[in-house]
């Protein structure tokens, strides 16, 4: 039987930049969707998370004065400032965070999730006040930059939006083969408003190294998702080496460690280009690499920590892979998953990430013992000082929008990490992410004065149990009535001191939903 021809990046990038033409604009902002900015707003009566790993304390009262942080009173206000504000948010008894930054963030296409305004709003429902797109759109007609524009200016409903474009990607210029070409591609991508670079690790590594060069010059993020077919010349590793500031997924990491020989022993009737055979055999890398806690273990990630790399592991866009059947009946797909977008994840022959043709048993099993080295990579470089952020990478495999993000916080937890040690990840880590090559402080992602009001306030202690934080919330029985009760969620969603009801952005987006399913 021959077998399924159906990705590569470079047919990813070229059907998808035709998609773009066919998306719909995103509406404006109306005057009743969010309430602010304020000269003055308060919340009282929270558990404060501040995001730098401090232990939570409270009640505090936070006072915003326009979009910023002025004052943070501990035990309380005086009634002075209650009563002059303009606004209070009465949030005794729950939680505040810094707003959460998705760092690996994409916009669907017509034929799966048409309007990008479903993904900001189930973003902003989860707390999401900060994503970078890598990028949300491809090709010269994508909207990654109006988007971002017209975000920062609180024109859309949307969180705050970093755009950075594929190498070689969305330009006129023609194909970037030479070092000469991809430091002028570069160029163009900073001069164009885009704030970095996404690598598919498909060109020559004197090609990467200007590339990464010239990116550091003009103070332009890089990312690598270091697949297969270049993963043989620049592992992540030796990406590092070049001068990349950050590593999503897990591509490049096992055959930088390999403890039998240079490359990886795919088996004899591989192919790349068939998504299952190319996933299905993504896990069996697992047996190849030297063991865990080796010396040679422990080199690589010293290298990786010492290399100042960013981590992004998006653990959870592959969760489907070790029990597929969980993946496709969450309980948010009917009621918050658009219609096409549930299509899409299906078996196909024709959609990336649609690899479910066959998928066994032994599949499932060896994509869960593949999960354990990587989470433990990712939890020794984090203990030796290495920097992890929080990406979900939405819109495949059965990872829809604002419930992918919370679902890496609890993958995140399973690697090891403590519940404050995910928080920090995923606000102050991934703001510095984002904002190290530019040469200048993260203005979000703490709560601190001074800082841009981006928050999210939730009713349950996030930290006793992530689940809380699905749109959907989380099923508790109450013991002293017998009777089943959902309970968290998201209640408030603040970005430059606009203050979003999360409970009207899902109602929104359960009637896009419900608008497709007639």
């Amino acid at each position: 039987m021959i077998r399924s021809l159906i990705f590569s990046v470079a047919l990813f990038l070229s059907t998808a930049a035709v998609a773009q033409n066919g998306m719909e604009p995103v509406p404006a902002r109306q005057s009743d969707e969010g309430s602010g900015p304020y000269s003055s707003l308060v919340i009282r009566g929270a558990t404060m998370i501040d995001g730098t790993g401090a232990p939570p304390e409270g009640p505090v009262d936070i006072v915003v004065k326009d979009s910023r942080i002025a004052a943070i009173n501990r035990g309380g206000s005086p009634e002075s400032v209650i009563n002059s504000a303009d606004r209070v948010v009465d949030a005794t008894g729950m939680f505040i965070m810094p707003g959460f930054v998705d760092v690996h963030g994409h916009n669907g296409d017509p034929g799966k999730a048409p309007n990008p305004d479903y993904g900001y709003r189930l973003w902003l429902a989860h707390g999401v006040t900060s994503v970078r797109g890598v990028s949300f759109g491809f090709g010269p007609d994508s909207t990654d930059l109006d988007h971002k524009r017209r975000s920062a200016a609180n024109l859309i409903v949307a969180p705050r939006l970093f755009a950075y474009a594929v190498f070689g990607d969305k330009w006129p210029g023609g194909p970037v083969r030479t070092p000469a070409k991809a430091r002028e591609w570069v160029r163009w991508a900073e001069n164009a408003g885009y704030d970095g670079v996404k690598f598919f690790n498909t060109d020559a590594s004197d090609v990467l190294a200007a590339a990464l060069d010239e990116a550091e010059k003009h103070k332009m993020g890089t990312v690598a998702h270091l697949g297969q077919r270049g993963v043989a010349q620049v592992t992540a590793r030796k990406a590092v080496e070049l001068g990349m500031d950050g590593v999503t997924h897990f591509y490049g990491h096992m055959e930088s460690l390999l403890k039998d020989g240079a490359l990886v022993r795919y088996p004899n009737d591989y192919n790349y280009l068939d998504e299952q055979s190319r996933f299905s055999e993504v896990a069996r890398l697992a047996t190849q690499i030297v063991e865990p806690g080796s010396e040679e273990w422990d080199d690589y990630i010293d290298s990786m920590v010492e290399g100042g790399v960013t981590l992004s592991p998006t653990f959870n866009i592959y969760s489907a892979s070790r029990d597929v059947m969980r993946a496709r009946t969450a309980e948010w797909h009917q009621k918050y998953t658009l219609p096409s977008l549930m299509n899409f994840y299906e078996p196909s022959l024709t959609n990336h990430g649609s690899y479910y043709h066959d998928w066994s048993t032994e599949d499932e099993v060896a994509w869960r013992n593949f999960y354990v080295p990587w989470m433990k990579l990712t939890n020794d470089f984090k203990n030796k000082g290495g920097r992890v952020t929080v990406g979900s990478d939405p819109g495949y495999i059965y990872q829809t929008w604002g419930f992918a993000y919370i679902g890496e916080f609890e993958m995140l937890q399973e690697a090891g990490f403590a519940p404050l040690e995910v928080i920090q990840a995923a606000t102050m880590n991934g703001a510095d992410e984002i904002y190290k090559p530019k040469g200048i402080p993260a203005p979000f992602g703490k709560i601190k004065v001074g800082m841009l009001a981006d928050l999210v306030i939730a009713p349950e202690n996030p930290l006793a149990n992530f689940k809380t934080l699905y749109g959907t919330g989380h099923l508790r029985l109450n013991r002293d009535t017998n009777v089943l009760e959902r309970v968290g969620g998201v209640r408030w969603t603040i970005k430059d001191g606009i203050v979003y009801d999360a409970h009207i952005l899902l109602e929104d987006v359960a009637e896009m939903v419900a608008s497709q399913s007639q």
